[in-house]
């Protein structure tokens, strides 16, 4: 029966050219419905041949053993968002003014505001100036009040700031007086390593295993992190942040991967937009913690310590049994299957496990090299490519923006945050309904509307402090805050998506390799604006994202759909992947019996 079966089929894939050119030459009009039967009869034959998804259905699609795999990124998303923002929190303003301790050697009893008053010089306005100071004179205290001080000179001793409410490290290593430039350099060292810890993390991953990736992420948020509170000047603060930095995108990338091979179609779209969720909520966790702590030292302490029970990932974090297998190393692959049939209480069929075997090739071999020898994945990439940094652009562009119109730093970062958890919510529902391409398309075309709202908005510097009454100012104010907002938090969920989608398009033996270039033009976008933005006219950075955001519109229609498709781990299947379904709905669409 199965010979004649396999016959039969044989002959109908023999007689589908000629009933197709029978079909055109009669000018068959071919029905959308049609179209759509067939596409997903494509997509059933296609999970019945992936060995891999067959496993999956019999371990348990997504029982005890994927939620706690779920869970288990929630803790380490929060402490993501938690370091990478951390910055922002640490340069609280400060007034300083010189040291000049010098003279409660002839008045030790002269408060602080007397001693100023004695020895700091008075602007035009009456204020006190805060880079100068009175020379020392040999004099007592009566003749330094009565005839007073003359010769100044810049600061000596150091500063002091009797203003301050709160420790932070413009007053911890006095970044004032000419020093003011060195508070935008962490940002840029932060972006620095997010750099290179994408190729990095990237080749780590796809060598090493999703597993030890992760585990040496995990260590590096602990040590770094942790350890950012105990740093005794500028320059190893910046070390530990470029170090932090790197971790942070290591365990995206690796986690993601790791998400992405072990958990099915739309589980594995939850799963990315709930770890999205919680890094949302790592913001908002880390503006409430910074406002009520006194000192930038215990923000870090706070934020290290629930990284310390990560270290029990050692023994609870599976491998990726589809990376395993691709590596050859198919008997570990097993029993890492068997062993989340038996969490989820599932018993594997033998015939199921018998069949994994070996590839033709023993071991799957590939290298970052393959992205530019392979000409789909090449396309794909470049694609890719631009479309994340026009992304992180355009997200960082807006950040700068907010800053730029004086919104307080509390309310910049806790707003966005909390809008961003029902936007990652309703994506949820658009990538059920419509698939990931158009997905990002609605997300991106989101952002565009309201980069566009913006360009048209009058400018804050220009318009609203010339005009009057000012309630009409401060209320066009709130109308640019909020679409600002909303341009952030479509761009964030344009960026979950685009996760998913990325992590779907690469193939297993270079998935995290593939992040990891998407992490690198994600980096190099905000890298971009960071150093440009403040350098531009006022109207041209709102250009620019109008710009980039219609080009990473337009963009996105050039990838290929995944949804429900399982994810390819080859590269010869990785480069059919664009052309895929068009190519089998038109032989089916020929066959007599469809």
């Amino acid at each position: 029966m199965a010979g004649e079966e396999n016959f039969k089929e044989e002959l109908r894939s023999q007689d589908a050219p000629r009933n197709l050119n029978r079909r055109e030459a009669a000018g068959y009009p071919y029905s959308r419905s049609l179209k759509m039967l067939l596409r997903r009869l494509k997509v059933v034959t296609t999970k019945q041949d992936d060995k891999f998804t067959n496993l999956l259905v019999a371990v348990g699609e997504f029982g005890t053993f994927q939620r706690r795999l779920v869970a288990l990124t929630f803790i380490p998303s929060i402490l993501s968002a938690f370091f990478m923002f951390a910055d922002h929190f640490v340069f609280t303003a400060q007034k300083p003014y010189c040291n000049t301790s010098w003279i409660l050697a002839v008045g030790p009893h002269l408060s602080e505001a007397e001693q100023l008053n004695l020895t700091i010089p008075r602007a035009s306005n009456g204020s006190l100036l805060t880079c100068l100071m009175y020379l020392p004179v040999p004099w007592n205290l009566d003749s330094i009040i009565h005839f007073g001080l003359n010769d100044t000179d810049i600061c000596r001793n150091g500063w002091i700031y009797p203003d301050a409410k709160k420790r932070s490290l413009i007053n911890e290593f006095d970044l004032v007086c000419g020093m003011e430039w060195k508070k935008d350099t962490p940002e840029i060292v932060f972006m620095a390593g997010l750099l290179i810890g994408s190729v990095v993390f990237g080749l780590i991953t796809d060598k090493m295993g999703r597993y030890p990736a992760i585990l040496l992420s995990l260590l590096g948020l602990i040590i770094f992190g942790f350890g950012t509170a105990f740093v005794n000047s500028f320059h190893l603060y910046l070390f530990f942040r470029f170090a932090v930095s790197q971790s942070v995108v290591g365990y995206a990338i690796s986690s993601i991967s790791l998400a992405t091979e072990w958990l099915m179609d739309k589980h594995r779209a939850h799963a990315i937009i709930l770890g999205h969720c919680f890094f949302a909520v790592g913001t908002v966790l880390l503006t409430g913690i910074a406002y009520r702590l006194p000192h930038w030292r215990l923000l870090f302490l706070v934020g290290g310590v629930p990284a310390f029970p990560l270290i029990s990932y050692i023994w609870i974090l599976p491998e990726s049994p589809r990376w395993l297998m691709m590596k050859g190393k198919v008997k570990e692959a097993k029993q890492v299957l068997c062993y989340a049939a038996s969490v989820n209480k599932k018993t594997i069929p033998a015939n199921l496990l018998d069949e994994l075997q070996l590839p033709r090739k023993k071991v799957t071999k590939a290298s970052v090299l393959d992205f530019c020898k392979n000409r789909q994945l090449c396309k794909v990439t470049l694609v890719m490519g631009c479309v994340w940094f026009t992304i992180s652009y355009t997200y960082f562009a807006l950040i700068l923006r907010m800053r730029v119109l004086g919104v307080s730093l509390y309310f910049r970062h806790a707003f966005p945050g909390i809008m961003e958890v029902p936007a990652l919510l309703c994506c949820r529902f658009l990538l059920q309904q419509i698939g990931r391409k158009w997905s990002l398309a609605v997300a991106l075309f989101q952002a565009v509307i309201w980069c566009l709202v913006l360009l048209f908005l009058p400018e804050e510097e220009d318009g609203l402090r010339l005009r009057q009454p000012r309630c009409p100012a401060a209320g066009l104010k709130s109308v640019t805050v909020l679409v600002i907002t909303l341009g952030e938090v479509s761009l964030a969920a344009t960026a979950t998506v685009f996760f998913l989608h990325t992590a779907e398009l690469v193939p297993t033996v270079l998935r995290a390799t593939g992040l990891g270039l998407a992490s690198l033009a994600s980096a190099a976008g905000a890298i971009f604006s960071l150093t440009t933005v403040r350098q531009t006219l006022s109207h041209l950075p709102v250009f620019f994202c109008c710009v980039s955001a219609i080009v990473g519109f337009s963009l996105s229609f050039l990838l290929p759909e995944t949804q429900d498709q399982c994810p390819s781990d080859s590269l010869d299947h990785s480069s059919q992947m664009g052309n895929e379904v068009e190519d089998m709905m038109t032989e089916d669409a020929s066959s007599d019996d469809v």
